[in-house]
Formats: C-alpha cells, sequence, structure tokens
C-alpha cells in the first residue's frame, strides 16, 4: 500500500465478525433479564428512572450493532429499517423471557421504551452519518441562526 488509510468496508468483513458483538451484546441483555430483583439504586423512584433509561441505552446499542452487522447484507443504503424491526423482535422476546423470571414481569411498556431508545439511537446514528458525509464533501456546517 501506499501508506494511505485503508478502510475495510463492509462487504470486506468477515461475516461473523459483524454478527459477534450483537451476540455477545444480545447475551448480556438475555443475561440482565435473567436477574430475579434486578436494582440499581436503592430509592425505587430513582431505580425506576434508572432501569427505563437502561432500557433505552441497551437496546439503542444493540439496534446500532444490528445496523452495524447488517451493512453489506441488506440494502447498503437502509440496513436501518432490518435493524430497527429486528431490535424490536429482540425487545418482545426479552419481555417474554422476564415473564418467566421469578420476581420479574413482562410489560408492553418496556417494549416501547426499548423501541424509543433504538428510535433515538437510529436517529443520532443517521445524524452523525449524515454530518460527516457533508463534511467530507466540503460542505459548510448548517447551524441555526442566532
Amino acid at each position: 500500500m501506499n501508506g494511505s488509510h485503508h478502510r475495510v468496508r463492509p462487504t470486506q468483513r468477515a461475516p461473523l465478525s459483524g454478527w459477534l458483538p450483537v451476540i455477545a451484546w444480545a447475551g448480556l441483555i438475555f443475561a440482565l433479564s435473567a436477574q430475579p430483583d434486578l436494582r440499581f439504586a436503592p430509592d425505587a423512584g430513582v431505580d425506576f428512572v434508572v432501569r427505563k433509561v437502561g432500557h433505552m441505552g441497551v437496546f439503542g446499542i444493540l439496534l446500532l450493532l444490528l445496523w452495524r452487522a447488517l451493512e453489506g447484507t441488506v440494502d447498503r443504503r437502509r440496513p436501518w429499517p432490518a435493524a430497527f424491526a429486528l431490535t424490536v423482535v429482540y425487545a418482545v422476546g426479552d419481555e417474554l423471557h422476564q415473564g418467566l423470571v421469578v420476581d420479574r414481569h413482562a410489560a408492553a411498556m418496556d417494549v416501547g421504551i426499548d423501541a424509543v431508545g433504538a428510535l433515538l439511537a437510529l436517529l443520532a446514528a443517521r445524524w452523525i452519518r449524515s454530518w460527516r458525509e457533508r463534511r467530507l464533501r466540503g460542505e459548510p456546517d448548517v447551524t441555526p441562526p442566532a
């Protein structure tokens, strides 16, 4: 090579290498869902907020990992619909799993919270990607007027 940076395109990546992080992250979610009486803070109100924000973050990360794994396997420009759908399907399965764990329960609201987290991650990733592409093309940053 001539010293220039070479970026591996998603289609050049070994198929399993894109899916290993997804599998590991899904396994972590499964393990956390299997914990009876999963608490993060002694105060019930704080614990509730931490768990719900955690739901959004965990499933937002799952969406990003799925998006990365799906790049090059589905429509290259639009792997995000499949990533979003798979994230929501996994959220439903996660809640069903929680319903089988002692001292845990399944909640449709949590699937909604998971989907919101995935959607926020999707929007943030698309915005960042668009911003980077504009900068690479030399377009000026779009900033709102003061």
